[in-house]
């Protein structure tokens, strides 16, 4: 960390506890609130299977990340796993998209905080819309002023502050699953439509990505984002990685299986689970305590719409601001972001998310919608670090590693082409969004490299042509792909789904095989003080 930006560093003040209660506390927010209903619309029954399989999607990356994450216990590390092996512009490119991702958590919790609020107070939102009013954007940001605020408390006390209210959230959805399952069982539910049996085995898929399941279990990350600040990260990250997505899984598959059984039938006799609407929708487990009858359960769940959304808001503003403490010091943004207080918080850069959060409470998509794209961006993202895990494989064969993932030559290609798949599935409108941005700050980056006049070779261009024909790829299936996915129809789902295997391990070996030199590696290594590396 540079001595003369930083006067105060980083505290390791984080037990195991916290860190696994952080990673859960953050997958049980908005999306328990209104994940299982969007689901539900688009799969039907086979929602279930859409939470088992995006549990098993995020393990595959979780496990990656288990390994790779001990081995840099800074702030942000995955930041830094992106530069490792891939060069500057790679790394500054992962590093955009993972602000992108990060920065806009905070505001999408603060904004299903006073959606499902409007259901009692209807001044929050437009009126007949899901777009804050103009009293609910006052509102907004001071609910996000306060999440700001308490993070300049050290991360212990975050901590502290998440662990009681993820007791909470564990709670009340497990408490309603039981009440929902023991009152509301409604076996008719389970049938699936005859003649929508493949639409719905489809939507299973699609809604891993656009109904609010990866969204909702992308908790794990927060134990590598606050590595810097773990007690013992050689043992307390793998733990707190593949724990989490395990625990957050059961409680969602769970929380599903309740909803679909405690949903009315009548509600589903004109246009099934497609068309699904009852009173009070915007609220949709309170609605359905209130049609059950519990409405105690009820007042408790319009009480939870708050506590759940805040917590969530409140460890990602705090795992936002590591992340961007680690792109300053990768050199993606300026380096006043990597600035730390006497309480060991990166204070401007909690001041940068406080502005992002003003300019994302203004009239954007639907909760859904945001919800594909941020958990599309995210996960794109997160499979450089398949790519980062065998180049440092290959680099540093006798680094010292706490975690050491079994057939990871099989684990990681698979993981990659898994999370691609996930791009995929948010459809065409949302590639058209994510990519679009990324080639305008590409772009950007390069005009800036030009005018600088900065060395081609330092820009580190050399080393990232893999990603033109990956981004293009994804982008030409989707296109081709069927109307329910934004594409023109020319070939069906499972082709797509075979096309974007193909491409993408073609990519992924390309990529592994395109990294810097295994001495820069190192250098790289040793000069964040990696776990256990020595002399290049």
């Amino acid at each position: 960390m540079n001595s003369k930006k930083l006067k105060f560093g980083l505290r390791r003040e984080g037990s195991l506890q916290g860190l696994i209660l952080a990673c859960v506390g953050a997958s049980i927010g908005s999306g328990w609130l209104f994940g299982p209903l969007y689901t539900a619309q688009l799969a039907g029954p086979y929602a279930i299977g859409s939470w088992v399989l995006g549990a098993l999607a995020i393990l595959l990356l979780a496990v990656v990340y288990a390994e790779l994450g001990p081995l840099i216990p800074k702030a942000g590390a995955v930041v830094h796993l992106a530069n490792v092996g891939n060069g500057p512009i790679v790394g500054n490119m992962w590093s955009w998209i993972l602000f992108l991702s990060y920065a806009t958590i905070a505001p999408i919790e603060v904004t299903a905080l006073f959606t499902y609020a409007n259901n009692y107070f209807p001044h929050f939102l437009q009126p007949h819309s899901s777009l804050l009013s103009a009293e609910g954007y006052v509102y907004a940001l001071i609910a996000l002023a306060i999440f700001i605020g308490l993070n300049f408390l050290s991360v212990q006390w975050v901590l502290r502050l998440n662990n009681g209210a993820t007791w909470w959230k564990i709670a009340v959805p497990l408490l309603t699953a039981i009440l929902f399952l023991s009152l509301g069982w409604h076996s008719s539910n389970f049938r699936v439509l005859s003649g929508h049996t493949g639409s719905n085995v489809q939507g299973m898929f699609v809604a891993i990505a656009t109904g609010g399941v990866i969204f909702s279990l992308l908790g794990f990350r927060h134990a590598i984002d606050l590595a810097g600040e773990s007690k013992n990260p050689k043992r307390d990250l793998p733990i707190a990685t593949i724990g989490s997505v395990l625990i957050a899984g059961g409680i969602y598959v769970l929380i599903q299986i309740a909803f679909i059984a405690a949903v009315r039938p009548e509600d589903l006799a004109h246009g099934g689970w497609e068309h699904l609407h009852f009173t009070g929708i915007n609220g949709p487990f309170a609605a359905l305590a209130g049609a059950l009858g519990i409405t105690w359960l009820a007042v408790l769940l319009y009480t939870d719409a708050f506590v759940s959304p805040a917590g969530t808001a409140l460890i990602y503003t705090a795992t936002a601001a590591r992340v961007t403490l680690a792109t300053a010091e990768s050199g993606a943004f300026p380096k006043v972001l990597g600035r730390i207080n006497r309480q060991g918080v990166p204070w401007t850069s909690l001041l940068l998310l406080f502005g992002v959060g003003a300019i994302f409470f203004l009239p954007f998509p639907s909760w859904q919608k945001m919800v594909g794209y941020i958990a599309s961006m995210t996960v794109l993202s997160y499979v450089i670090g398949p790519v980062a895990l065998l180049q440092l494989r290959k680099a540093m064969p006798n680094l010292e590693r706490p975690f050491t993932l079994p057939a990871a030559q099989i684990i990681a290609p698979v993981a990659f082409v898994v999370g691609t798949w996930i791009v995929y599935w948010s459809g065409l409108h949302t590639l058209n969004f994510i990519f679009g941005t990324l080639f305008v700050l590409l772009a950007l980056y390069a005009l800036w490299g030009l005018l600088r006049k900065e060395p081609i070779a330092e820009m580190g261009w050399q080393y990232m042509w893999w990603i033109i024909p990956y981004f293009l790829g994804i982008w030409a299936v989707a296109w081709v792909s069927p109307k329910s996915l934004g594409g023109e129809g020319y070939i069906g789902f499972y082709t797509g789904m075979a096309c974007i295997a193909a491409i993408s391990l073609g990519i992924f070996y390309w990529a592994v095989h395109s990294a810097v030199s295994d001495k820069e590696i190192r250098l790289y290594m040793r000069n964040l003080g990696g776990r256990g590396v020595g002399a290049p």
